[in-house]
Formats: structure tokens, C-alpha cells, sequence
């Protein structure tokens, strides 16, 4: 079998954004691939009835609405007029319709602002929901004249940005200043757009129930750290929206219909702060009744880990009775199956990743996406009943018939640290390895057994590969993932358990030449750890935080993050902040150390790398940065293919040159 190559990851392909039709005969999904000619990711829309046929052919549709069981309908730039409308800054968003029993895609409507998502309520009308700026909430039923002024002033001030709300910025979205997302109504025949919600508000959730359309706002205010639920329903016959539920400290995750009211994924926070799991409630569609249902410790949705997805699906849908659910339980994400007494069954016994469903009232089967028996993402049936499930597609077989895929060995401390470990390819019990220590982000997400393609180069290279799943964690209940205030101690504690426990384990790893990774929380623990010992050879630290006193009130995700997560004030217990930096420990650190950060990444912002970086140069320790320009958080998961081959041969280079092996091409 064939090692698997650095670049290997440009033939993988990715399915997203799932979906039966109304009938439930059939489905469709996105399918994409890297294209590393034009740096880009090509993505297109395929059918699932029985058979397989792909759809679109043009690398660029992706998002999708089902107009009838027949007909879907797609967001799409294909003319050459359309083209040019982008490029001038013109805010358009032209829809496609396509008959599946044949024929090509064709024009459907034009909205006048860039739209988000979409849901049809019949073939004539849609909620839609849409962006504008809160300076010229109106631009979008404006004249084209008008409208091609305003898209040359924003080019007149594209080198300047004006802050007056915080959170200011977004990773993925760049600055946010200002932006609102509105629902809109739009009507087709006579064509007719209303804005429902005001400049004041942004629209979060949305679904769709008896006809009623159900969403959520948040009131934009300049202050940081706003929370609030603010829940609606709006009659698209009338215009007219009902307040349903308004609460100033829930912490709305999802909405969705579930036996004639309104299913509630939310938490206080009171309890476990900002990564409190959401309890399970209903809402009465006449307003003001909330029901608690179930009050749910383990997290709802999948935070397993892996560097070979792009783009998601619905994680929660009801069907009859019962919500059916992606729920992450240990390294696994499975389906569990809700019911309105409260109980909770696990429906899916497959280990692995499922990473988005469809459901349907006339269907028989559960249709998603998964990562299961070391595969890359396939489509699966699974019997709600019988738990049986069935793979459907095999999009990715044919190119790992000749590949290695190192399975991976669990493991478990003394302590009770889960992980697992993979072994080098053709693993000779006469021969001493390197290995490396992969810590994931979060802290709250998990690691699991499924394909990840960095850990399969290395591996497959000749390194052992180990990972595990520390407190704070995602997997287990919120005591378990509870680390506030405790940030390098007890997490610390137990990835150097299990660091323990691996090299007892494999005494064929050379002790003098373990790595250590991680990114995001991850890169935040490979700086801390470099500051707390010198048992790794080496160390590549990806999107880090060093400093929480300077990351306060710069990350996107607020200031409130930093004193939720720390226990600790800027202006009234900055020592507790600083306590928890790995900066304040950079003076004890030997390790060469490379840093990988990315200048428009807002969720770990590259001051945090640099400042590491300049310790380490200032205490001459051999240190290396790789700035990627135009990246943000996500590089190593959806980031540009070129940068993404450039980054993991930094990384791999770097271990390979620490480790004493001859530096060759991955």
C-alpha cells in the first residue's frame, strides 16, 4: 500500500448541505474539491434518488432550496452581465431554477441584496434572509443608478474602516461593523420584496412552522457582551410579527419545529458560563409558554475534529414525535433521537462522525453525512427503528483502494484520559520511530476516530501520531469540559498523562524525538507547554494565544470570552489573566518552536503568534513564523489548497529537520 502524500488531500471530496426533497424520494447534497490551479474549491449539486447523477457542472454551486419535488432552486453568477454586477460591487443575488426531470438551469429571480439563506413557503413566496449596512438599511430598493453610486463610494472607502459596535469583526466575514442580517419577504408573481426586521436588529434562527415563519433577533448595541433571546413569529400572509419569547440571559443555539411548537436548543450560562450545553425546550407558537423538556448536559451537535470537510448540514430536524440529533458522546458524533417526555436514545452505534442529516415524514430512512470506519465523508442511510445503517455513496473509495490509512489504537490512562494513537506505516517492533503529539482546538471540541489527513502524512512518513482528549474537552458532561479559570493546569495535566502513557506503551518511540502540534486552544497549549517543559524536540504552534491581556477585547468572540474563560478582569484581577498567559512563561521555554498564523485571522489574531514568536527570538531560542497573507482561523481546514499544501510542509519540515531524518518532499 502507498503512503499517503502531502498533496493527496486536492483529490478528497467534501459533501455538504443535504437535503430531501418534500416528496422524500429523493435527495440532494453538494459535493466540492480543491482545484489547485485556480487556488479555489469547486463545488457542485448532485441528486440521490436510488442512483447518483450530479446536477450542476459549473464549480460554483453550492447553497440550494427544493421549489417542489421536482424543481430546486440556487444562488448562482453564470452570465456574463452577472459577472460584471459582482465585480462593480453591486449587491445581487440571482437565483436558478432546475427541473430534475431534465433540461438546464434557468433564470428564476433577482433579489437586490446579497442573500444568506432562503426558505420556501410556496412557489410563489420565501422567506429570505438577507445583508445589509445599518448607514443605508434602504439601498436594496433603491434605483440601479442609486445603487451603482453607493457601490463607488464603498470603493472610495475601501482602505478605511470606522468602528462604533463591538464585536467589530468576524472571522471568515472580515469587519462586521455596521452589517445586519434582515428577513425578508418576497413575493415572485407580482414580484414584491419586504423587509420585515429594522436596522436595529440582526436576525440569528430560523424555521418554519404551520405556515408561520419562526426566527430570532439580537439588538445591535455598541456595548460589549450583549446576550439576549429574542424570539417571533411572523404571518407572510399579513406582514405581521407576534413577539413569542424575549429573555435577556438565554443563549439561543437552534430553532426548529417539533410537534406543533417550537423546538428551544438554548442555556442560561449560569452554570457553566459561555460553553454551558443547551437544555432542550418548547415553545408554544401562540408565545410565552417555554417548557424545559430535557435538561441536557452533553453537547448537542458535532465538535469532532478533522481537516477534511468543507461546509456543513442541518444538525437537528424532527420527524413525527421526535427530534432526531447529531450529539458528540466521547470521540464520536452520533444521531440520538429525542423524544417530547424528555428521554434520549442513541440511535446510530457506528463510531466515527456524522456531520450533518435529513430527515423526512415520507421517507423511511435518516439520510447524512459521515466519517465512518476511517473513510473520508460518504452519504449513509440509517433505519430509525433498527439503528442499521447502509453507506450509499463512495465518492472517495476508488482513490484509497492503494492507499495506507493507519487505524487508530485507543488508549486510555490511569487517570481516565481518552485517545488514541497511530501507528507508523509498516510499524517494525526492531525499530525506534519519531511521534507527535496532535492537541485539538476548542478546548471544546473533541478528537475521535476518523481520518485526519495531517495525522495519515505523518504516520504514513514513518511517525507515530497520538491524541487525546483532555478535560475541557467536548464528549462527556459539563463538569468534564468546565476548565474556566484552570487554562494550563489540569488540561496540562493530563495531556502529559497521556504523553506518559504512550511512550510506556510504545517503547519503540525515541523519547528524543517526540513533536508536539496544536491550533487554536491547541496552539494556546503548545505555547504553554513549551514554557512548562522541555521534553519535545520540537513544537509547531498554529493560531495561538499567548497573552489573554492583550487578546482581551481583539478576538471576535469578545472580551466576555476572555473573563468567562479565565476567571479573571482586565481592570480589576489582571494578574489572573496573566497567570493563565504562556507569554508570562516564554523565558523558560527551549524549544524551537515554528508559528503559523494567518493576518485576517480575527479569532486568534496574529499579535498573539507574533508576540510568542519575538519571546522566543529575544531569549534565543530558534523560532521560524509562517505568515499566511489572506487567511483567516480557518487555514488548515478550508483555507486556499496552496496555502494549505504550503502550511503542512512548513510543519512537516520542521519535524523532519527536529527529529534528525533527512528533510524530503512530503
Amino acid at each position: 500500500m502507498e503512503a499517503l502524500k502531502l498533496e493527496d488531500f486536492l483529490h478528497y471530496r467534501f459533501l455538504s448541505a443535504l437535503r430531501y426533497a418534500p416528496d422524500g424520494r429523493k435527495a440532494a447534497f453538494a459535493v466540492s474539491q480543491a482545484d489547485e490551479e485556480k487556488n479555489t474549491y469547486q463545488s457542485c449539486l448532485y441528486l440521490y434518488d436510488g442512483q447518483f447523477r450530479q446536477l450542476t457542472s459549473l464549480g460554483r454551486e453550492k447553497g440550494f432550496s427544493f421549489l417542489d419535488e421536482n424543481r430546486l432552486i440556487f444562488p448562482a453568477v453564470r452570465t456574463e452581465r452577472e459577472k460584471e454586477e459582482a465585480e462593480s460591487g453591486l449587491q445581487r443575488t440571482h437565483y436558478y431554477c432546475l427541473d430534475l426531470r431534465g433540461g438546464e438551469a434557468l433564470p428564476f429571480m433577482t433579489l437586490p441584496f446579497p442573500a444568506e439563506r432562503l426558505e420556501v413557503l410556496d412557489e410563489n413566496h420565501f422567506a429570505v434572509l438577507g445583508s445589509f449596512r445599518k448607514e443605508d438599511p434602504d439601498l436594496w430598493e433603491k434605483s440601479e443608478e442609486e445603487q451603482k453610486k453607493a457601490a463607488e463610494a464603498a470603493r472610495k472607502e475601501k482602505d478605511y474602516e470606522v468602528f462604533d459596535e463591538s464585536p467589530f469583526w468576524f472571522n471568515g466575514q472580515g469587519v462586521i461593523n455596521g452589517h445586519r442580517t434582515a428577513l425578508f419577504l418576497v413575493d415572485l408573481n407580482p414580484f414584491r420584496i419586504r423587509r420585515i426586521t429594522g436596522a436595529g436588529e440582526s436576525v440569528d434562527e430560523l424555521c418554519l412552522l404551520n405556515g408561520q415563519v419562526i426566527f430570532s433577533t439580537m439588538v445591535c448595541k455598541p456595548q460589549t457582551g450583549i446576550r439576549g433571546c429574542h424570539i417571533r413569529s411572523l404571518n407572510p400572509e399579513t406582514g405581521e410579527v407576534r413577539p413569542l419569547y424575549d429573555s435577556d440571559t438565554l443563549m439561543l443555539h437552534h430553532l426548529l419545529p417539533w410537534n406543533g411548537r417550537i423546538g428551544v436548543f438554548a442555556s442560561e450560562g449560569s452554570r457553566y458560563g459561555l460553553n454551558e450545553n443547551g437544555w432542550v425546550y418548547t415553545l408554544s407558537p401562540q408565545g410565552g409558554d417555554l417548557t424545559l423538556v430535557r435538561k441536557e448536559e452533553m453537547a448537542l451537535g458535532s465538535s469532532v475534529g478533522s481537516d477534511c470537510r468543507l461546509g456543513g448540514s442541518e444538525s437537528a430536524m424532527a420527524l413525527g414525535e421526535n427530534i432526531y440529533a447529531i450529539q458528540t458522546i466521547g470521540g464520536d458524533s452520533t444521531i440520538v433521537c429525542l423524544t417530547p417526555d424528555g428521554e434520549s436514545r442513541r440511535v446510530m452505534q457506528v463510531p466515527g462522525s456524522c456531520d450533518g442529516l435529513a430527515v423526512n415524514e415520507n421517507a423511511r430512512e435518516i439520510l447524512y453525512v459521515g466519517m465512518q470506519d476511517m473513510q473520508l465523508q460518504e452519504l449513509y442511510a440509517l433505519d430509525p427503528v433498527t439503528g442499521e445503517t447502509r453507506q450509499l455513496s463512495h465518492f472517495n473509495t476508488d482513490f484509497f483502494r492503494d492507499r495506507h490509512v493507519a487505524r487508530p489504537v485507543p488508549l486510555t490512562t490511569e487517570g481516565g484520559v481518552n485517545g488514541w494513537v497511530l501507528l507508523p506505516k509498516d510499524y517494525d517492533e526492531e525499530k525506534t520511530y519519531p511521534a507527535v503529539l496532535d492537541i485539538h482546538g476548542g478546548p471544546k471540541t473533541v478528537y475521535g476516530p476518523v481520518f485526519y489527513h495531517e495525522m495519515q502524512l505523518w504516520a504514513g512518513m514513518g511517525y507515530f501520531v497520538f491524541f487525546c482528549n483532555p478535560r475541557g474537552s467536548d464528549g462527556g458532561d459539563n463538569d468534564f469540559m468546565d476548565i474556566r479559570g484552570k487554562y494550563g493546569t489540569i488540561d496540562y495535566d493530563d495531556l502529559m498523562a497521556f504523553t506518559d502513557a504512550v511512550l510506556e506503551a510504545y517503547p519503540r518511540i525515541d523519547r528524543s524525538k517526540v513533536c508536539v502540534t496544536g491550533g487554536s486552544y491547541g496552539g494556546f497549549m503548545t505555547n504553554w507547554i513549551i514554557g512548562h517543559t522541555d521534553r519535545f524536540c520540537c513544537a509547531a504552534s498554529q493560531r495561538s494565544i499567548s497573552n489573554w491581556l492583550s487578546f482581551w477585547g481583539v478576538s471576535d468572540i469578545g472580551p466576555w470570552f476572555v473573563e468567562d474563560q479565565n476567571r479573571g478582569n482586565l481592570y480589576t484581577s489582571p494578574e489572573k489573566l496573566w497567570e493563565h498567559s504562556p507569554l508570562r512563561y516564554a523565558a523558560n521555554a527551549h524549544t524551537p518552536t515554528l508559528f503559523i498564523h494567518s493576518d485576517e485571522d480575527y479569532r486568534c489574531p496574529l499579535e498573539q503568534g507574533l508576540q510568542m514568536y519575538t519571546a522566543l527570538l529575544d531569549h534565543e531560542v530558534e523560532t521560524r513564523l509562517c505568515l499566511f497573507h489572506g487567511e483567516n482561523h480557518e487555514l488548515s481546514r478550508s483555507g486556499k489548497p496552496q496555502h494549505r499544501m504550503r502550511r503542512l510542509r512548513e510543519i512537516t519540515d520542521w519535524f523532519e529537520k527536529h527529529t534528525g531524518r533527512n528533510a524530503k518532499e512530503a
